[in-house]
């Protein structure tokens, strides 16, 4: 988790910096740490704060949606991990609030490897670890303005793409597994040109999970004619 960890930090800051220049207090902008969990969402909120209310500005309804669609791919994670996890109603419920890009991804590999798969354990020490790191760097940011440099400055921004390509890595056993993930990647990176984030990340991951299924299904039909 260290990679993850190091990549949120000046993120969280950068978001508090945001926050606080769009007119949040620190403690609304805190509060939106705690409760939201969402990086990328966040960020957009904060930006649209500044205009809200104002003439031509975000209405809040704007903001909902806005943050809806970033954070739409989480549902793709949600099936995902309903299928690899046992979990009761109670602690899906829980491991949905603290779910992140960063921790599906190490509960989907690394949690793999885990006797009897991942646990709900697993799931929840994974994402209260970047949860903690988040809002502890999210107050950082808020007190000490804009003091910090930014993120771009600092060339952070590589670090959670290697983390991920680090996660995806290991994953590529077959070729149908490396076919799906090169489709995907330029997918997204096509979609990219004219989609937010959320949007894409979603319509690259439904579409690599029926290229996948697809695939599959291909493979495990039998010839016309074996055995006869």
């Amino acid at each position: 988790m260290l990679p993850l960890w190091l990549g949120m930090v000046p993120f969280a800051a950068a978001y508090a910096v945001t926050a606080r220049a769009s007119g949040l207090s620190v403690w609304e902008t805190q509060m939106m740490s705690l409760t939201v969990f969402a990086g990328a969402s966040q960020f957009a909120a904060a930006g649209l704060f500044a205009g809200y209310g104002a003439a031509g500005g975000a209405s809040a309804i704007g903001i909902v949606l806005t943050t809806f669609l970033l954070n739409a791919r989480h549902l793709l994670y949600g099936l995902s991990l309903s299928r690899q996890v046992p979990l009761t109603r109670p602690q899906r419920l829980i491991a949905a609030q603290f779910l992140t890009d960063e921790a599906y991804g190490m509960v989907t590999v690394k949690g793999g490897q885990e006797p009897g798969g991942p646990s709900f354990g697993y799931v929840l020490g994974a994402e209260l670890s970047l949860y903690t790191v988040w809002n502890a760097s999210t107050l950082l940011g808020a007190l000490s303005g804009a003091v910090l440099p930014s993120p771009e400055a600092l060339g952070v921004g590589v670090i959670f793409p290697l983390a991920f390509l680090g996660l995806l890595v290991p994953m590529l056993r077959s070729r149908v597994t490396v076919l799906v993930a090169l489709a995907s990647g330029l997918g997204a990176w096509g979609l990219s040109r004219a989609l937010p984030g959320g949007v894409v990340i979603l319509l690259a991951g439904v579409g690599g999970a029926l290229l996948g299924a697809w695939l599959t299904g291909r493979q495990n039909t039998p010839t016309q004619g074996a055995g006869a």
